[in-house]
């Protein structure tokens, strides 16, 4: 599960949860005040006060014709039965319908209030229609009851609808599409920074539960920037990660050599108590010896004197190997370095051909002279003898980061597996002028040093080796620090 990733997340949720209640409270709040100003309450009361209003002046003017009518003080126009066939409709209508009297409107828009009412002639004379017209003074009562209905029917509409949760309900859709629009790219940013950083807790579970080979994929391409902390801190931890192995490395070699060292000083002092008296005894043989016998013995005494200094070369050696050497730092150009080295074995391998790659901008480094030829010597020494007749060595030199970096190649047969497994550890060699300790003291040298020695893949199908010292300017500044 990724932790960081869903604090995050319920960061984003508890960051805008309260904006978001508190808009929509708002909002409603607002919408509430604003449909508060036109509700349909008011429109409704409106409405029906117009009504009555229009209903009360129409009474009122029906009223006042029929007062009118009754004075004698309205003019009617009259309709005889005689003449039914010429009778407007309206009219005829009345007639038809059995009424005594009737109200209506006429006129544009009903500006016009007409009032019929029978009448009998009398002695059995037909009878007919008398209509009233009574101006309204520009009060079109058609024009006021289309408006009336139409009111009515827009306020039923609105309480059928309820606007006020239509709104409500379409504000909160909107505020809820735009906070799920916002929270997908925060879960995608969200992944993005918790990933490294989950690989980098894994990375460090890890080491501490001793896998010191785990490394962080940076996600970029090799030497481009890291673009934010996180790439920082991923970069940093491989370093670290390196630095660490290297380190540890380093140390359980050290810790080797000096368990070898004390074995090789206790195998030196025992075999050079052992080899004195007998060098001594066998001296004394010879010289005892009849002078008819001398022949042999000196041929045996020969022998067995060369082998005893044989052994006392091995012990040397040994004692060498298990002395640690002076290391008296001054700053030093390898490339001059490299060329004096190659320079010196030429002559001892003439059939051996020794090819020079030096940059000029290797850095100068920081170390001990005498330990850095020592290192040289022994690698150049093993590629010639690798080599053979007619073999070539090529001698690299090269800036790597803030390190000089240096690499012997022959073309010789290579190494085989089990060499390489036991590279660098103090072994017994039989060969004429080997002692077996070549790489482990070569080793010892560079990380006294500061630097290492490596195997790396050879350009000449033999074996490769890399010797990385650290620059002069690097070793001053981790002195200084």
């Amino acid at each position: 599960m990724n932790r960081l990733r869903t604090r995050l997340i319920l960061a984003f949720l508890a960051a805008t949860i309260l904006p978001f209640a508190a808009t929509v409270w708002i909002t409603t709040s607002l919408l509430d005040r604003s449909l508060g100003y036109a509700t349909t309450g008011e429109l409704d009361r409106l409405s029906r006060t117009l009504e009555t209003t229009v209903r009360q002046f129409y009474q009122r003017e029906r009223e006042a014709l029929k007062q009118d009518v009754d004075a004698g003080r309205a003019v009617p126009v009259k309709y005889a039965d005689a003449d039914l066939a010429a009778w407007p409709p309206d009219v005829r209508a009345f007639r038809d319908s059995g009424e005594a009297e009737r109200f209506g409107l006429s006129g544009a828009n009903g500006d016009h209030l007409d009032y019929m009412r029978r009448f009998d002639s009398g002695a059995g004379a037909m009878g007919g229609v008398e209509a009233y017209r009574r101006d309204l003074r520009g009060v079109q009562m058609g024009q006021l009851t289309a408006q009336l209905r139409e009111t009515r029917r827009l306020v039923e509409s609105i309480e059928s609808r309820d606007l006020r949760r239509g709104f409500t309900l379409t504000l909160l859709l909107l505020l809820a599409a735009a906070w799920i629009a916002s929270l997908a790219p925060l879960i995608y940013i969200a992944h993005r920074i918790s990933q490294p950083i989950q690989q980098l807790t894994a990375g460090l579970t890890g080491f501490a539960d001793g896998d010191w080979s785990r490394r962080l994929d940076t996600g970029r391409s090799a030497g481009s920037a890291p673009r934010d902390e996180v790439g920082r801190a991923v970069d940093a931890f491989n370093r670290m990660a390196d630095q660490l192995q290297q380190s540890r490395e380093r140390l359980v070699h050290l810790t080797r050599m000096a368990s070898w060292q004390s074995l090789a000083r206790k195998t030196a002092h025992e075999l050079k108590n052992s080899l004195t008296p007998i060098r001594l005894t066998v001296e004394e043989m010879q010289a005892r010896q009849p002078a008819t016998d001398r022949a042999f013995m000196d041929q045996a005494v020969q022998i067995v004197v060369s082998e005893i200094e044989s052994l006392e070369r091995r012990v040397r050696a040994f004692s060498e190997f298990a002395s640690e050497p002076p290391v008296n730092p001054e700053v030093l150009d390898v490339n001059a370095l490299v060329q004096e080295r190659v320079a010196l074995l030429r002559p001892a391998h003439p059939d051996t051909t020794f090819s020079l790659r030096l940059d000029r901008a290797t850095p100068l480094v920081l170390a001990g002279a005498d330990l850095i030829r020592g290192i040289l010597t022994n690698l150049l020494q093993n590629a010639a003898e690798a080599a053979g007749a007619g073999g070539t060595v090529i001698a690299i030199t090269r800036r790597d980061g803030d390190q000089a970096a240096i690499e012997v190649h022959d073309s010789g047969p290579g190494l085989s597996a089990e060499a390489r497994a036991t590279l660098f550890e103090p072994t017994i060699t039989f060969k004429k002028h080997g002692m077996g300790l070549g790489l482990s003291i070569a080793k010892s040298h560079a990380l006294l040093s500061g630097g290492d020695i490596t195997l790396v893949p050879g350009e000449l199908g033999g074996a490769a080796f890399r010797v990385t010292l650290p620059s002069a300017a690097l070793a001053r500044a981790e002195a200084a620090s």
